[in-house]
This record gives C-alpha cells, structure tokens and sequence, in this order.
C-alpha cells in the first residue's frame, strides 16, 4: 500500500504518538497545541540547526532542513541533519542527525523518530542507511543508533498505528501519568480530573459549589 500525498502524516507524530496516544490525538486530531518551556527549548534548538545551508567537510557533506517523505510508511517531514558519508566506493551515504534538547531517555521514542527518517532516506535515495545519531543539548553528545530490524519494525508497526488513530478520530481518554507534568497540554488534557473512571460533569459541579460558598 502506498500513501497519497495528501495522506501524509508528520513525521514527528511518532514521538508524540509513543510518548502518549491522548497527546497525539490532541496535537493532530483535534489541532491543539500550547507551548511549554520544553517545547520552547526545543523549537530554538531546531530553527538555530534548520538553516537550509550546505557544508563540505573533506569526506562529509552536510544538508539541514532537509525536506524527507515516506509514501510506503505515509510519513513527510523535514531532517535537522542529514551528513551525506563519501565511503571507499566514491559514493555518498546518508547519515540522519536529530537534535534534541535535554538528555537521552529512557524509552525509544527518540531512535524511532530517527528511524522513520532513515527509511525516508532509503524510499528516497534507493539505498542502505545502518545508522545515525541523536544529538542531546543537555550533555552535548551524539547517542549512535543503530537501525537494525527491531527498531525498524517497531518504527513501522509505529507508523500503522499513528495513521489508525488519525483515521479514527477518535481521542483517547486521559490518564494521568508522572510524564504527565512535562506535556505542554498538560492543562488542556487535565488527565487529573478527565481521567479514566472520572467524571467532569461531577468535577465541574463540586468546582461551582465550592465557588458559591467563597
């Protein structure tokens, strides 16, 4: 199955998608989106990467903002860095480069993101792309990753997912984790009083009540 143009999704959706189902639904479903001092730090760590220039390094050549999609997976979007490797043969490999504030994390969502944008590259260029780099503001140093085939079908079964919730419509219910407290929608989604098994309507009425008797 190929993706049309029009279906594309972003393909920083996928991050949203693993770090919470509600979020993403939020973001690209319900087109909601607030910011926080993460997500400010994050946009200017990417708008001082994302320049568009073109670099040479005697064997590296270094695109930025390098437009990428994927009809296969049904996934566009743009790559901070894409370092183009020239190897033995005289040809150039891509090696993809995201830029990320704050440090590594414990769950994957990072090499997921970068693995969508690896096989981007591959649909694209007609070619092998094994490896590339996440790159952390918070210690700034490269975290390798490796694009091997369990990341690979995590990064599509991802990708099956994401267009499933979207085509749905559908927002999943809150529920509130510790992650919670770092999400800009934090106070749009309120997964304390909207979670699962809560009532807003009894939650609204005890508000009021408790407002007439200020």
């Amino acid at each position: 199955m190929m993706f049309a143009e029009d279906d594309l999704l972003p393909l920083s959706a996928l991050q949203h998608l693993l770090f919470c189902e509600r979020q993403c639904a939020l973001i690209h479903i319900e087109q909601v989106w607030t910011e926080n001092l993460f997500t400010a730090e994050g946009r200017i760590m990417h708008e001082q990467v994302d320049s568009g220039k073109h670099q040479s390094r005697n064997d590296v050549r270094i695109e930025t903002a390098l437009s990428l999609r994927s009809l296969r997976l049904g996934l566009s979007g743009k790559a901070d860095v894409v370092e183009f490797h020239r190897d033995d043969q005289g040809s150039w490999r891509p090696y993809p480069v995201e830029y990320k504030r704050g440090k590594p994390k414990a769950a994957n969502w990072d090499q997921v993101q970068l693995c969508a944008q690896a096989l981007c590259l591959e649909e694209m260029l007609h070619c092998r792309v094994p490896e590339g780099a996440l790159f952390y503001g918070q210690n700034r140093r490269r975290q390798l990753v490796c694009f091997d085939e369990k990341l690979r079908q995590e990064t599509e079964e991802a990708a099956v997912r994401l267009h499933q919730l979207v085509r749905s419509g559908i927002t999943p219910s809150a529920r509130y984790e510790k992650k919670c407290e770092s999400c800009s929608l934090l106070q749009i989604c309120l997964p304390k009083v909207a979670g699962q098994g809560k009532c807003v309507s009894r939650y609204l009425a005890r508000v009021l009540v408790d407002g007439d008797k200020l």
